[in-house]
């Protein structure tokens, strides 16, 4: 999309900090929503804005009729080095906070609307906490190259045989690759060097790497996202890759995935992802054919004056350059 010019008086954006992604209530990765109003912000403004919140990420938010039972909700996502045409934690705080507002403790539905895809997200909040569920859309899932490989695994840190066999790129937006390890010790212990990875994601034209242990019987894992290429070396929560696992692990009959991530940057997340039924008709081959996920997160939203939080207003420590 063009960029939108800053209101001549200068704008004055709604924001709200809000921790998507919750672990048993606590944690969770910090997210700026912001609500657009008739002067909008410039692109530029949208990138400074999530550091000015110690966030990695923010959502620009713009709701249309908004007093309809089921309002359309269009969405926007920047980091600090720019937009991303999906982002799974902040569709959650984005569900989370329009649910708060307008209808506590009562089930809030919405069309969401990004610039790629049009699809529903359903929320419950009350006092400023709840649940959010949507599906990120179709993924795409393929072996990776033997030059990717080469290219990806010593950038983490891994030597060949310390990565699973079980290597995939998956693209639910935009590609990235889903690295198994033996174990959540071996997690834990990964170093990435940021600016090999970084140089390896931008030639490779990936989104980062999302390394993760191996499920248990119940679907219970934990994962690192590693993605420097859009300014955050690592995520606190990335929901749309958890979707990416879910699609893969489907086809070992997994279902249900309860995914921990965030505790080496001290915010504990969760994430869920429940493979659902196709849809009568849906091919069964073809790009974009792959298992129907549905996300969900708990989120609290942050209460506040809309003045970024006066030890935020430089950038966060795991947002970029």
């Amino acid at each position: 999309m063009p960029s939108e010019p800053t209101s001549p008086a200068g704008p004055h954006p709604d924001v709200t900090l809000v921790h998507a992604c919750l672990r048993d209530g606590d944690g969770g990765s910090p997210t700026a929503v912001v609500t657009e109003t008739d002067a909008p912000l410039s692109d530029e403004d949208r990138r400074r804005l999530p550091g000015e919140w110690g966030a990695s990420h923010a959502v620009y938010v713009r709701v249309r009729d908004e007093h309809a039972p089921e309002p359309i909700v269009d969405l926007r996502f920047f980091t600090a080095e720019g937009e991303l045409p999906g982002c799974g934690h902040g569709t959650v705080a984005a569900l989370v906070l329009l649910a708060s507002r307008a209808a506590p403790g009562s089930p809030y539905r919405a069309t969401l609307r990004t610039a790629q895809r049009t699809f529903q997200g359903r929320a419950r909040a009350e006092g400023g906490r709840g649940t959010g569920l949507f599906d990120p859309g179709p993924v795409d899932l393929r072996d990776p190259t033997a030059a990717e490989r080469a290219l990806v695994l010593p950038a983490l840190g891994l030597a060949p045989d310390e990565a699973g066999p079980d290597l995939r790129v998956a693209g639910v937006g935009r590609e990235r690759i889903l690295v198994p390890v033996a174990s959540r010790a071996a997690l834990a212990a990964l170093a990435p060097d940021p600016d090999r990875l970084r140089a390896a994601c931008d030639r490779l034209g990936f989104l980062g790497a999302y390394v993760h242990s191996p499920p248990s019987p119940s679907g219970a894992l934990a994962a690192r996202m590693f993605a420097p290429s859009i300014g955050v070396p690592e995520d606190i929560a990335n929901a749309n890759s958890t979707a990416c696992l879910a699609a893969h692990l489907a086809g070992r009959g997994i279902t249900d995935l309860a995914v921990d991530m965030g505790d080496a940057l001290g915010s504990p997340a969760r994430i869920t992802a429940t493979v659902l039924a196709p849809a009568a008709g849906t091919p069964r081959t073809g790009p974009g054919t792959g298992p129907r996920i549905l996300l969900g997160g708990t989120a609290l939203v942050v209460p506040g004056d809309g003045d970024a939080p006066h030890t935020a207003r430089s950038a966060a420590p795991h947002t970029s350059r």
